[in-house]
């Protein structure tokens, strides 16, 4: 029973390990698909969004229903979504087949992604163990991008997309069983009052100024993700920068992300949430000034993937942090899928508006700018943010 709390971390972590993972493949997928079906990069880049969009949609549906049937049984059946959306893909090779697919993807990733496993840890962890508990799932889960990513790119050049994305399916099914090992983060009361309570938290949540604005930021940390994980590697390409260069970028924001999530993880716990996560978005902001202000070379996009990847996924425990911080771990997964929402509508922009624009202008110049414009919005916003907790009797009453 003491090391219950470590078999939920192991678990919630392999669930964020291969959903991402697979998840930030996707972009490698765009090329030869789209040229496959016969399309420009539009159709490949809507479907990916419609993919973030129902992610985002049913984050909230499925976090409610993690607190109210446990977060286990919610988590397995992302697996089935997920491995029948990959596989649906490989042999429906049509625009509409590849949406379809994506749709179920979308599903599978709110019920067996991030806010289902945080919201799975949290209530497994002390509050001394939590801001750092929440980084380290970021963290490992940041080891599916650097392992899958290479993976995937090379079985394309080898053995074609088709058998690629049939692969990613098979492993996306283990999700099934490692949904098994979060059973123990239901066995408190948590999940069985619920009920009682949880629609005056979520009236509350939504009453907040600091809740809406901590909401609208993330819209910011999508839209830089998808954009990036979706058109970078096709980017790369129209500088001529070999294939192989691109996965490897693509690695590196995962390696380099395992560090910077345990870091920002940590600072979390010790000091100010919303400092350390405004900064990460001026960082951004600054990375990308940079990257697209030099020649783009492999060098330029090695460097680009290492230091994106720092800041890649260290909004999550900080911002998850905050929640807590607001209204306590009970419902961290229903309020972080509600978050986790504008995050997705932020990807959908990502993907869908940067193949959009592409398509218009035959460049990403505008969609560079927009990135730009966005990540200082979202310092702003971060930085005039309260950090604290609201009362235990404004969170019970109506």
């Amino acid at each position: 029973m003491n090391n219950r709390w470590l078999i939920i971390l192991l678990s919630a972590s392999a669930l964020v390990t291969i959903s991402l993972g697979i998840r930030q493949s996707m972009g490698l997928f765009l090329g030869p698909v789209s040229l496959e079906m016969g399309t420009g990069r539009e159709v490949f880049s809507f479907a990916i969004a419609i993919q973030n969009l129902l992610w985002g949609l049913s984050s909230p549906l499925f976090g409610l229903m993690a607190d109210k049937i446990g977060s286990w049984r919610v988590a397995s059946l992302g697996g089935i979504l997920y491995a029948f959306g990959l596989a649906l893909m490989t042999g429906y090779v049509t625009p509409a087949g590849v949406v379809l697919g994506n749709f179920m993807i979308g599903l599978g990733l709110g019920s067996a992604g991030m806010a289902v496993a945080l919201g799975a840890v949290s209530r497994s962890v002390s509050d001394a163990r939590r801001p750092l508990a929440l980084g380290i799932v970021t963290s490992i889960g940041s080891f599916g991008q650097f392992a899958l990513v290479p993976v995937t790119q090379i079985l394309i050049l080898d053995f074609g997309w088709q058998a690629a994305m049939l692969t990613m399916s098979m492993i996306a099914a283990m999700m099934i069983a490692i949904g098994y090992g979060l059973r123990g983060a239901d066995d408190s009361n948590s999940a069985m009052v619920a009920e009682a309570t949880i629609g005056r938290t979520i009236r509350h949540a939504f009453g907040s100024r600091d809740y809406i604005l901590l909401t609208a930021g993330f819209f910011v940390c999508g839209l830089h993700l998808v954009f990036i994980a979706t058109h970078l590697p096709i980017y790369l390409r129209d500088n001529n920068v070999d294939p192989s260069i691109a996965s490897w970028a693509l690695s590196l924001v995962g390696l380099f992300n395992i560090v910077g999530a345990l870091f920002f993880g940590w600072i979390g716990g010790v000091t100010s949430k919303k400092i350390p996560l405004a900064l990460i978005y001026l960082a951004r902001t600054l990375i990308i000034a940079v990257f697209i202000s030099l020649p783009v070379t492999g060098t330029s996009a090695l460097i680009f993937g290492a230091a994106m990847g720092f800041v890649w996924l260290g909004t999550i425990p900080l911002t998850s942090g905050l929640i807590v911080t607001f209204f306590g771990p009970r419902y961290l997964a229903t309020l972080y899928g509600f978050v986790f929402l504008s995050h997705q509508v932020g990807s959908f922009m990502g993907a869908w508006l940067g193949g959009r624009l592409y398509d218009l202008f035959g460049n990403y110049e505008i969609m560079w700018a927009i990135n730009l414009i966005a990540g200082l919005t979202a310092f702003v916003l971060h930085i005039v943010i309260r950090e604290k907790p609201l009362p235990m009797k404004a969170q019970t009453q109506s």
